[in-house]
């Protein structure tokens, strides 16, 4: 009888130190994670997406398909590693619920190598982002990130920068009014233009600086 008691007592402690703090796990978890994701960029530790800290049926969500499977993330994620150097990844703020995380994080670096099969840039990005995470039995089981993509393209000099189109726009829309001045206040100084080969007016390619330009191309289609 009495070991029964004692047995019903330590069930009840049991209890109430999970009732005083529900949360624990997600505690847990978000350290793990935020340590994990730490050592994978900033330290590169790449071997730390294993079977100890990640699912083995791992799924990222993403476009056009999902990347599932340890060795597919890995692969994935070794990109990053092989194509930027000086980075800085910062976790900017971090939450979670049940076993729901939700990760607001920042990413620097310098393209430097090789990226997805795009060559080194030289170029610097620094680029904020969301991650939706699923854990399950206190290891990462699914991740899906949300950032600007056509920014992050930017950065790298991949794709222009819109305000660089509404310039070239304007300044077309301004030869169609007649308005030359305007033309020519949308050129650099040191402009240098090429007509496309094959071109009336690729002759004089190639066309340095805006008088070139408006006499050599914009004034022979006036004419």
């Amino acid at each position: 009888m009495n070991k029964i008691v004692k047995t019903s007592i330590f069930v009840l402690l049991i209890c109430l130190s999970s009732c005083t703090n529900p949360n624990a796990q997600t505690e847990k978890n978000i350290k793990m994670y935020t340590n994990t994701w730490d050592g994978i960029i900033n330290k590169r530790q790449i071997e730390l997406i294993n079977a100890d800290n990640f699912s083995p049926e791992i799924i990222m969500h993403s476009s056009p398909e999902n990347i599932v499977g340890l060795e597919n993330f890995k692969a994935y994620y070794q990109n990053f590693l092989t194509g930027f150097s000086n980075i800085e990844f910062t976790m900017v703020d971090v939450f979670g619920q049940g076993d729901k995380i939700v990760k607001h994080w920042n990413f620097k670096g310098t393209h430097s190598g090789d990226f997805f099969g795009i060559p080194a840039t030289g170029k610097s990005v620094n680029i904020d982002g969301t991650t939706l995470v699923k854990m399950k039995d206190g290891k990462i089981a699914e991740e899906q990130d949300f950032m600007d993509n056509m920014a992050f393209m930017q950065q790298l000099g991949l794709v222009s920068d819109p305000g660089n189109v509404a310039v070239v726009d304007g300044m077309y829309q301004s030869f169609a009014k007649g308005d030359v001045p305007s033309v020519v206040a949308a050129m650099d100084a040191n402009i240098v233009w090429n007509e496309a080969e094959g071109n009336a007016y690729a002759d004089g390619n190639p066309y340095k600086g805006p008088d070139a330009v408006v006499k050599g191309v914009f004034g022979r289609i006036g004419a």
